[in-house]
């Protein structure tokens, strides 16, 4: 791919903040690096905003001490920011992986709290909000993105009161009676209170977010509004709503019709030996995900003759992840030690229960994957969406295929006609999927028509769209003394030409 300095323009009507770029570095065997677009609906969602309004996308490129210039890839401008061994121990893997994230997935696992981590957190946060603010035009739109990076909408609004800053946290939020957990729950919220428009998954996100503001600051909420009123500062209104995520369906449908994909689809059947039956999970490896669950259910359903390994197959995707965090270390090890006793127990020569793989794989296996199974199980203990469920309903094109999906997924909210299950409750996790499995062909087809309707008609394009309006609503409203804005030509007229109303 195309990779070009960029020594003229520095400044950006649009910027795009997260923690990893759009773009993956690749080093070939002759030592020479590459650049590669990253895989991800976020990527798809931004992109052709990005190019209309000739934007920047500040964040990290994922690897240790490398100092980047900006440069041009493929049409976006890229601002890299390193991070450091210490950043990526204290900020990545501490404070971001190892407080944040099992605090906002309801404690699952401990969070750690560690004022290093946190002091760590705060200096990277920084580094990014200087990093946007000297890519920002006058009056440019900054969308900053996850838990990652928190405090960067007040910390930008500091310097650059000018800017239009919005904020979405692709992870749940959680209740106050866990969040208040947080040592520095006061500054987080403040955080993210720079911001115009914050954006949760869910509906119950957005009114645990509203829940702590009230708890913690003296600002009025009237939901869906915040008024941050800071004394010698005008009086702001904040927009907190949910706007849930979505995938690039179409992409999806596109490759499950092509003839490769479904020849391939029947070749992974073969493999499995041609079971009646194939199950399927997809997740990284994290204690969130209910691998454990799944994988209990599936070995009593084995145990009492339920069902049959000769008829059944479970083919389980876990993806590396955080490999370097000692709870993701311990979940690797039990996981696997699951897999091969339910294999030693109830495998044949012929048929293995469990096809197990520790690995990611490229977007067309994983199509082929979602063809050749049967029934797709989403055990989340909690997730802020999952878009493994969206990826296979956009993918069953036959109108065919069962989608299990745990309650506890941002997904529940809107895929009402999949079969919902708690996967804390093992007995009715095992009776749902021995629905699935006996499911008549008709109702299938009903329920997955239902879904699909849903996804392709939510896409991640209506999404993005949805976010940007309601942040261009907020710029015009923000303070009296201003007078309402348009966006930048480019930007309005993509947002008119893909989601006006």
């Amino acid at each position: 791919m195309p990779q070009t300095q960029d020594a003229e323009k520095t400044e950006y009507d649009f910027v795009v903040v997260s923690n990893r770029l759009p773009v993956d570095r690749v080093v070939g065997s002759n030592g020479r690096a590459t650049w590669t677009r990253s895989p991800g609906g976020l990527v798809t969602a931004l992109e052709p905003v990005m190019r209309e309004a000739d934007g920047a996308w500040v964040g990290w490129a994922g690897q240790p001490n490398l100092e980047l210039p900006p440069f041009q890839n493929e049409g976006i401008h890229i601002v890299p920011v390193a991070l450091n061994d210490y950043d990526i121990e204290n900020f990545y893997e501490g404070f971001s992986n190892d407080t944040l994230w099992p605090l906002y997935h309801d404690v699952i696992a401990p969070p750690g709290y560690h004022r290093v981590w946190w002091e760590s957190y705060v200096a990277v946060n920084q580094r990014f909000a200087d990093a946007a603010a000297a890519a920002s035009a006058k009056d440019a739109v900054v969308w900053v993105q996850d838990y990652q990076l928190q405090l960067v909408p007040k910390m930008l609004r500091q310097v650059r009161p000018d800017l239009t800053i919005g904020f979405f946290n692709h992870i749940p939020f959680p209740p106050y009676g866990i969040y208040s957990q947080l040592p520095w729950r006061a500054e987080i919220v403040n955080g993210l209170l720079g911001a115009d428009v914050i954006g949760f998954q869910r509906v119950q996100d957005a009114a645990n977010f509203s829940t702590a503001v009230r708890r913690l600051t003296s600002f009025t909420t009237r939901n869906p509004a915040i008024e941050v009123a800071v004394q010698g500062q005008p009086t702001r209104r904040v927009v907190a709503r949910a706007f849930p995520i979505s995938i690039d369906a179409k992409s999806f449908e596109e490759l499950a019709r092509e003839p490769r994909i479904q020849e391939r689809a029947r070749e992974i059947r073969a493999g499995l030996g041609n079971p009646r039956t194939v199950m399927l999970g997809v997740d990284r490896l994290d204690y969130t995900k209910g691998i454990g669950h799944r994988l209990k259910a599936f070995g009593e359903l084995l145990a009492e003759g339920s069902v049959d390994v000769e008829d059944v197959t479970l083919v389980q995707v876990a993806s590396p992840s955080r490999e370097r965090v000692e709870a993701y270390m311990h979940l690797r090890d039990e996981i696997e030690l699951t897999v091969g006793r339910i294999n030693g127990d109830f495998g044949t020569m012929s048929h293995t229960a469990i096809s197990y793989h520790h690995q990611g794989y490229p977007r067309d296996e994983m199509v082929a994957l979602y063809l050749a199974a049967d029934i797709l199980l989403v055990t989340a203990l909690r997730d802020g969406m999952n878009l493994v469920a969206k990826e296979y309903v956009a993918s069953r094109f036959d109108e065919d295929g069962v989608l299990v999906l745990s309650e506890f997924t941002g997904a529940s909210d809107e895929l009402k006609r999949a079969l919902l299950v708690n996967p804390h409750d093992i007995d009715g996790l095992k009776e749902t999927i021995l629905q699935a499995i006996a499911m008549p062909r008709r109702e299938r087809a009903q329920r997955m028509r239902s879904l699909r309707r849903r996804v392709l008609e939510n896409d991640v394009v209506r999404w993005s769209g949805n976010f940007l309006q309601t942040l261009e609503q907020a710029r015009a409203g923000r303070y009296d003394r201003i007078s309402p804005v348009t966006l930048p030509e480019e930007l309005e007229w993509t947002i008119d030409r893909r989601w006006a109303n």
